[in-house]
């Protein structure tokens, strides 16, 4: 499943985000740290980190207080 958003600024569509990116996200914004999201996800701290580059930017996002501002409002 991707996602497709408009970004706050513009009403063009944002690129879609992978599963794997949003999974990533709702661990971020639910409080983990990336060392617990990678636990919970079965991978490394370092392709986590590598999903939320991708996610800042592909939505030109650049904090974590964004992210999960994003994400609350996906409902993730």
């Amino acid at each position: 499943m991707s996602l497709t958003l408009t970004t706050p600024y513009t009403e063009a569509p944002a690129p879609a985000l992978a599963p794997r990116e949003l999974e990533t996200l709702r661990h971020i914004a639910s409080g983990c740290t990336y060392l617990q999201a990678a636990r919970q996800m079965g991978l490394s701290r370092h392709t986590v980190d590598a999903y939320l580059r991708r996610i800042r930017a592909k939505l030109d996002i650049n904090t974590t207080a964004e992210l999960t501002r994003l994400a609350i409002s996906l409902g993730l």
